[in-house]
């Protein structure tokens, strides 16, 4: 299905100001749908022929839908849409009518003219129309809930006629709560509540207040209840500038350990304030699990310090170790578990930094990368390069991969590249036969000059695998080398942690253009142990 700016782009001349306007009227109507107990359809009228398209819907939470299938998407024309047709010439909202059948559903008509205001405050030209129908199977004689959310409602609708609805979003909120069903609270225009919901009335209890709130000043309340004076004058601050017709931000009170939110809206239907609509909702469980997962996650980043901490302690001992130690052998035995568990460090230090149990590879696999051209026993000056990304990795896939590419970059750079010892010398000097002279029309091949030592760690995502490949452009792999019958310690480790932490799979073989390259396939989704839902 196509979404509201698509249609709007396609079907209409709306400019990207008016769009914008419209996303925020369908970003915020649910509201207006709840109290209107309707649903809310956003038409535009598409060029040329007298029709509208549908471009938005929103059904009501707090009764039955008018419409069983979606809206979205339908151009309507004809006698269907003279309601609309009246709301956006005329640039009034349209009541008149007897009710309408869809199938078995009787509903009534209304239409709301939608409008966006200049730059200098004025009101615009109309450019949607907003139908509210209303599902009339269940009407009966309503509540006085009711006739304060129909009241309500109507003040609303008039403020979208007028472009003061809804009201401009302020950064980092969402719209998603409190709702009407919450808990609502209608001031007048001096601030004094005429009229609280049930859920409203509780959400204050549980704050400490236990009285009806009709009659009360709520900013004066609000003020009262806050355990904290800075917070209870912020929430009576935003109740006041409400009222004077402004969209204050959200707000949380916090009184004998309980939380609530609050959200007030101006009332102000053809531009003369009436009072403020202020809706609530308690969030005292939604604090306290907040709070409880800071705890949690300020927990677990002091543990991977700590154990951060450790590591760095026995990599310091086995390297005072390893200085004491005579055996040429065993020093350098001493000096690679020094480098694997530092390679196990980082992974902790970059834990102990995060919010999360997972991490950004790109900066471990860097510096161990680094750390490897650095301490690697060869005589070549072997450049470094990577390719792709590894991405965010989890801790349990993270802490094993290091270790894998830790061995398998020094391999790569202590095996691939033999000391100059080793390296066969070209015979030159006297006595040495001349080239043969190349063939006559044959092609002169150009002098080859030497090829600087490199090694190339790329990494890529496909399907949820993790493809890492270590290719060097060294001597390559021994003419009798098996890697599973290897004695070489770092290969034991890295087919056990490859086959066994990670799950995945790894091939040792001569490079395509010389060389040695190593591939590694890792899953990304974890399987669950048996018996239990992956997640």
């Amino acid at each position: 299905m196509s979404t509201l700016r698509n249609l709007a782009e396609e079907h209409t001349r709306l400019r990207p100001a008016d769009i914008d306007h419209l996303h925020r009227i369908a970003g915020d109507w649910q509201l207006l749908s709840d109290l209107s107990f309707a649903d809310l359809l956003l038409w535009v009228p598409v060029d040329g022929d007298g029709a509208f398209l549908c471009v938005a819907q929103v059904r009501p939470t707090t009764a039955p839908t008018a419409y069983l299938d979606d809206q979205v998407g339908r151009i309507v024309g004809g006698p269907e849409v003279a309601h609309l047709e009246v709301a956006h010439r005329q640039g009034r909202i349209w009541r008149e009518g007897d009710p309408v059948w869809y199938g078995d559903v009787p509903a009534r008509h209304e239409a709301i003219p939608v409008r966006l205001r200049t730059t200098d405050g004025e009101a615009g030209e109309v450019i949607a129309v907003v139908g509210r129908d209303t599902n009339l199977s269940t009407a009966r004689t309503p509540s006085q809930l009711e006739l304060n959310y129909l009241t309500t409602a109507d003040d609303l609708a008039q403020m979208i006629a007028d472009g003061t609805f809804p009201p401009p979003r302020h950064p980092g909120e969402t719209t998603s709560a409190p709702r009407v069903g919450d808990g609502l609270v209608r001031l007048d225009a001096g601030g004094k509540v005429t009229y609280a919901s049930p859920n409203a009335q509780s959400a204050y209890r549980r704050l400490g207040y236990a009285s009806h709130l009709v009659g009360e000043d709520l900013a004066a309340l609000h003020r009262r209840l806050a355990s904290d004076p800075l917070e209870g004058t912020d929430a009576a601050n935003g109740i006041l500038a409400a009222l004077r017709g402004e969209a204050p931000p959200r707000r949380e009170i916090d009184a004998r350990g309980a939380t609530m939110l609050t959200r007030a809206l101006p009332l102000m239907p053809a531009g003369v304030p009436i009072g403020a609509l202020v809706l609530v909702r308690d969030i005292t469980e939604v604090r306290r699990r907040d709070r409880a997962l800071i705890t949690k996650d300020a927990t677990i980043r002091e543990i991977h310090h700590r154990v951060k901490n450790n590591l760095q302690t026995v990599a310091a001992l086995l390297r005072l170790q390893a200085r004491r130690v005579s055996m040429p052998e065993a020093r350098v035995a001493l000096e690679e578990s020094v480098r694997r568990v530092a390679s196990i460090a980082l992974v902790h230090e970059t834990l102990s930094m995060s919010s999360d149990e997972a991490v950004e590879f790109d900066g471990i696999v860097d510096r161990v990368a680094s750390a490897a051209t650095e301490v690697a026993a060869t005589e070549a000056t072997v450049g470094m390069r990577r390719e792709g990304s590894f991405g965010v990795l989890p801790a349990e896939v993270a802490t094993s991969l290091v270790m894998v590419l830790n061995e398998l970059l020094l391999n790569a750079v202590e095996h691939g590249f033999p000391p100059a010892a080793e390296t066969p010398v070209v015979p030159t000097g006297p006595g040495t036969p001349a080239p043969a002279a190349p063939a006559p029309g044959a092609p002169v091949a150009e002098a080859a000059g030497p090829v600087e030592p490199e090694v190339v760690l790329s990494a890529h995502r496909f399907r949820k695998m993790l493809h890492v490949s270590v290719t060097d452009n060294g001597r390559g792999l021994p003419p009798d080398f098996d890697a599973e019958r290897s004695g070489n310690l770092g290969l034991q480790i890295v087919r056990a942690l490859v086959t066994g932490e990670l799950r995945g799979t790894i091939e040792l073989r001569d490079g395509a253009k010389g060389g040695t390259e190593a591939t590694l396939v890792v899953p990304l989704v974890r399987n669950a142990p048996e018996g239990r839902p992956a997640g």
